[in-house]
């Protein structure tokens, strides 16, 4: 209490450098960790005229790469066929192939992290072969879409293509961001059949009719069937490859009116080579367009922020809306679902404590140790390399009653002394130095028996090692500057009341006087 001005310095440049953490994204935030399971999706994307035969080929080249791996334990491919992710479509592709790699326990690859391996991978793969895109996801206990995740719509289709194709380009470039995907891109090429409608009706011909000649021709008509020997055997009418090689022979296809005239294509419609969206997406009857990426190397919230800043720095078009979904989404209500649980615990402290101080002053002292402690919590979660997440909020909310314990013993013991007859200022001194012995012992054995948790390494261990780090850095900061701090501002008070206590005592001894 003889530097108290010292030690409010150096507790302003304690919060400065904890404010300066936050704002810099040192320490990640996202909703929940994944977890190191060994496990993880990779995903290979060929040129779009590639053919499913070719694309075999070339997966094959690449799963006899994995399986060589030293590290590897199990390569699970699919070629071709839809993704076996939260939130596929169902529909697969021909230029599109996916692995599910598990890879060796983590003593046996040399402690390295899934993530790690990852990236390391990555690496291999783009020298060893060109030309193919690659997206990769680790795998956790707890099966999820990509976390990151983002809605564009607006009343103007093209704009909305545009804004997607930016975004997603500057997605590609935040580091972390991984598999950056827009929902509607552009198709496979294809032949687009215009008719003329007055020349059809002249020809006596339909949309409908043309259409269902065209598919028959192309893609064939399977309706009939064969009996032989008792088994059935389907029957395809379909037109002879040699007639359907290339864009020439699609306008010199025969549709045969009901009248019985043969017709070619040319006469009545214009065919011409296009790129059709592979997907029409809305959103409140808007088009729209959904941006998806995955991280690797960092928490989904610190790429999702920079995103974030990116927009606020280049605003969108005018009556354009953008939402979060998945993960992101998520992590923003509960985070605020648990800042107001906070404030909510906060008062109810409080008040708590005014009923059984019969006191409004003295409770206000014994909060101001919970604000220390995010500055050891924040330090801890840094030091540790883990991130702010849905847990590590969690211990923020147990930490409020942890450490208001501290603050409690001495400020309860002070009022013991001072009711005896002591003044303030020895009471304080008594105070801290008769429950620094309880506060160390509760202090520590509640760290100790965090331990463990903060050092876990098994399975998910990543989902607890948050909470723990949070609550051993708050109750060790708590643990050094409460018994400091709660005394100056101990000292504070009473001396404030002390003042007015004068100045009330003055002011009415003096009309004493002039009336004497």
């Amino acid at each position: 209490m003889e530097h108290k001005i010292a030690f409010t310095v150096v507790l302003l440049l304690l919060f400065g450098m904890t404010g300066g953490i936050l704002k810099q994204g040192i320490i990640g935030k996202e909703l929940i960790s994944t977890g190191d399971q060994g496990k993880f999706r990779l995903a290979l994307e060929f040129d779009k005229s590639t053919a499913f035969q070719e694309n075999n080929i070339r997966t094959q080249a690449v799963e006899s790469f994995l399986v060589q791996q030293p590290d590897v334990a199990t390569v699970f491919s699919n070629i071709g066929g839809p993704s076996t992710g939260i939130g596929s479509l169902g529909v697969g592709a021909a230029n599109k192939s996916e692995f599910t790699v598990q890879l060796k326990p983590k003593d046996e690859r040399g402690g390295i992290t899934t993530e790690g391996y990852m990236q390391e991978l990555r690496e291999e793969l783009q020298k060893e072969f060109i030309g193919i895109n690659y997206s990769m996801t680790a795998l956790g206990l707890i099966p999820r879409s990509a976390p990151i995740e983002l809605t564009l719509s607006s009343s103007d289709p093209e704009e909305v293509m545009r804004m997607g194709a930016e975004l997603k380009s500057v997605i590609e470039k935040i580091p972390g961001a991984d598999g950056v995907r827009i929902s509607v891109e552009e198709g496979s090429p294809e032949y687009r059949v215009q008719p003329d409608r007055d020349r059809m009706q002249r020809l006596g011909l339909s949309p409908a009719y043309v259409g269902a000649n065209l598919r028959t021709a192309i893609s064939g008509n399977d309706d009939a069937t064969l009996t032989e020997a008792g088994v059935e055997y389907p029957v395809r009418v379909q037109l002879d490859s040699w007639n359907r090689r290339d864009f020439g022979d699609v306008g010199k296809l025969i549709v045969v009116n009901p009248k019985g005239m043969p017709i070619e294509v040319d006469q009545f419609a214009e065919v011409v080579q296009d790129i059709s969206p592979s997907l029409l997406e809305r959103k409140d009857r808007q088009p729209a367009v959904t941006l998806t990426a995955d991280a690797l190397g960092r928490p989904s919230g610190t790429v999702a922020d920079e995103v974030v800043a990116y927009i606020k720095e280049n605003p969108l078009s005018e009556g354009m809306d953008m939402t979060w979904g998945s993960d992101i989404k998520r992590q923003n209500d509960s985070f605020g679902a648990l800042g107001n649980v906070l404030m909510i615990s906060f008062l109810l402290i409080y008040l708590i404590m005014v009923a059984l101080y019969d006191s409004f002053v003295y409770p206000f002292v014994v909060l101001f140790s919970i604000p220390v402690a995010v500055i050891g919590a924040m330090l801890a979660l840094n030091l540790s390399m883990s991130n702010l997440s849905l847990f590590a909020l969690l211990g923020m909310i147990m930490l409020m009653g942890l450490v208001a314990k501290n603050a409690i013993l001495i400020v309860d013991f002070a009022n013991q002394l001072k009711a005896e007859g002591m003044h303030f200022k020895e009471a304080l001194i008594s105070s801290g130095k008769g429950r620094l012995r309880p506060i160390l012992m509760t202090t520590l054995s509640m760290v100790i028996g965090m331990l463990p948790i903060a050092l876990a390494s098994g399975t998910a261990s990543e989902w607890k090692n948050g909470l723990a780090w949070v609550i051993i850095g708050g109750l060790l900061s708590s643990l050094i500057l409460t018994v400091f701090l709660v005394p100056v501002v101990y000292y504070t008070v009473d001396r404030v009341k002390e003042r007015i206590d004068n100045w009330r005592r003055k002011n009415s001894v003096e009309p004493d006087q002039q009336l004497a």
